[in-house]
């Protein structure tokens, strides 16, 4: 095609490929400056980073219309602002942290002598012990101190900011042991959690749309020193729009390590951030500190189909149908993906990280994959079946 051809055109403002990303329109956008006057909600400006003191922001909240206009303010701080807001005092008392802490503290130890748990997306194993869904296990243990910790202000008011009133919570335990190592630098959920060939076949609104579909924040359970490796930050760099492709390029990725910004917390502080910001957990370089935060994911209510649908009957159905008629010639592969792609669940999640863990990859296999797995290796239908149920087994809480 000619380079001025308008459907190549349109195609490449379609579909974003890692061959457009360009560190120095990059460079443009993360070397801006927090200016405090455009937030006055914030108590200060730290590394380009607003903070907010969490007194101040329980009193502001307190008024209908300041309540309104200091989330309007977060809204605008995560979208053309610096991507990244820290509380301190999230906790004004901190009895709640302590009392989750010590629940916590006791699972990874039964976690320990159970010789489960470990697995992380971004780091190495080992480097960490990881709760996944500590929200439930949690409210489950002991429900009156779950209510303690969750009936927190700030946590509500910077979830719905961001996502509206029909917010989603869950909760995973991070404790980064003395001398565990970074994570690599990364965007998260959804998309940052697909590897680049399968970023590139989603289109340019996808990638718009992503980072508003779920909320990320920390609540520090201990006392952060710079030393222990609190999160990295690189404000800004949210708003780069091909950057779930950029982040795992060697050049951002030098320049993350060159550029982060880092702020030590303190027991009870939080901060939160759009999913879309390069971030990172940082190197526990102390000799006593085991840094656990409470990683909190909160996703709009908005990402559900409309109807229930149970499609490991259905793919169990479809499969024996399937497998005849590629064997007959009645349908071709390609058309056999497109009935499989309306059938059978495509995304890896949500799944129980502790029988389903990210080990190896990114993300669990789908039950698409799955299907397609089987047919390759020409699985009876019982064998399938049989893989389905233990597929989806490892689903449940």
């Amino acid at each position: 095609m000619k380079a001025d051809n308008p459907a190549k055109i349109r195609s490449e403002r379609v579909w974003l490929t890692k061959d457009q990303c360009d560190i120095e329109s990059f460079r443009t956008i993360v070397e801006q400056t927090t200016n405090p006057a455009d937030y006055p909600f914030a108590a200060s400006v730290e590394k380009n980073v607003l903070i907010y003191d969490g007194d101040a922001v329980r009193k502001a909240a307190a008024d209908p219309e300041t309540r309104k206009a200091l989330l309007a303010e977060w809204v605008e701080a995560m979208t053309s602002g610096p991507g990244v807001v820290a509380f301190k005092r999230a906790f004004a008392d901190t009895t709640p942290v302590d009392t989750a802490t010590k629940l916590f503290n006791e699972m990874i130890a039964e976690q320990h002598a159970a010789g489960t748990g470990g697995g992380d997306h971004f780091a190495k194993p080992g480097a960490n012990d990881r709760i996944w869904n500590a929200l439930e296990k949690f409210c489950l243990r002991d429900p009156q101190a779950f209510a303690a910790y969750y009936a927190n202000d700030i946590i509500a008011l910077i979830s719905e900011a961001w996502l509206g009133p029909a917010y989603q919570m869950t909760s995973q335990i991070n404790c980064v042991n003395p001398g565990g190592a970074a994570q690599s630098a990364h965007r998260d959920y959804h998309l940052g959690f697909q590897t680049p060939e399968v970023i590139e076949r989603y289109p340019v609104h996808v990638h718009s749309i992503s980072p508003v579909l779920t909320l990320q924040g920390a609540v520090a359970h201990c006392d952060m020193p710079l030393e222990s490796g609190p999160t990295l930050y690189l404000p800004y760099s949210q708003a780069y729009l091909p950057g779930y492709l950029a982040a795992g390029l060697p050049e951002f990725k030098a320049y993350f390590a060159e550029h982060h910004v880092q702020l030590a917390l303190e027991k009870g502080d939080a901060a939160f951030f759009n999913p879309a910001l390069f971030h990172a957990a940082g190197n526990n370089r102390s000799a006593d500190v085991r840094r656990m935060a409470n990683l909190l994911q909160v996703s709009s209510g908005y990402g559900r189909a409309m109807e229930s649908v149970d499609r490991t009957r259905m793919s169990r159905a479809l499969y024996p149908a399937i497998q005849k008629m590629l064997a007959t010639g009645a349908i071709s592969q390609a058309a056999a993906a497109n009935a499989i792609a309306s059938t059978a669940e495509g995304y890896s999640f949500p799944t129980n990280l502790d029988r389903d863990p990210p080990i190896g990859g990114l993300a669990p296999e789908t039950q698409q994959a799955l299907f397609h797995r089987a047919l390759e290796a020409g699985w009876t239908a019982e064998a399938f079946g049989k893989a389905l149920d233990e597929q989806a087994a490892k689903k449940l809480t």
